[in-house]
């Protein structure tokens, strides 16, 4: 069994707000990435889906702000039994910039994620999607400690898309104090 890594993290993961709800379909992603961009929040709330549902932002939804208290991503924690599915997005302006700045703000982000989701339910193993063309998405993933187990079909907004569940194999992550 690998040694856990202890992480020191610039952020937080707090209860999703209303607010921070509709801060999220703000976010503009540009292409390739626009598949991620949230339908309007009068949308959302039209058809009661995803963070719009009051009891699913509850049961499943977590916003991750800095030391300010400014949304800087969010996590859905789906739960499938044994195990604990991520949805993830960081901000749009984040994205891509841990290569240029060797930074690595998405290998944090996806440390401080699995890091939570160990803390609410340690036994479940962890795993997510990948649309297969997200390269830089999947790098990232990798490096954190994710492997690549199936490829498979799924509807997306846009239609059908191949994606990749991806299972962490990696170290238990701990918070520091």
């Amino acid at each position: 069994m690998p040694q856990p890594i202890t992480l020191n993290s610039p952020w937080r993961v707090v209860p999703l707000t209303e607010s921070a709800s509709q801060e999220l379909c703000t976010w503009s992603y540009p292409a390739p990435y626009a598949i991620y961009n949230w339908p309007s929040w009068a949308t959302m709330l039209d058809n009661q889906s995803e963070f719009a549902d009051p009891r699913i932002r509850d049961e499943q939804y977590c916003g991750v702000v800095d030391e300010s208290g400014t949304l800087q991503g969010f996590v859905q924690f789906f739960p499938i039994v044994g195990v604990t599915r991520l949805g993830l997005g960081l901000r749009p302006d984040l994205c891509g910039k841990g290569v240029a700045s060797r930074s690595g703000l998405g290998k944090q982000f996806v440390q401080l994620l699995i890091a939570e989701a160990q803390h609410r339910n340690a036994e479940h193993e962890i795993d997510l999607e990948v649309l297969v063309w997200n390269e830089r998405a999947i790098r990232t993933y990798q490096r954190v400690g994710f492997t690549i187990t199936d490829t498979y079909e799924k509807l997306t907004p846009t239609g059908p898309a191949q994606v990749h569940c991806m299972v962490y194999t990696g170290p238990s992550v701990i918070l520091a104090p």
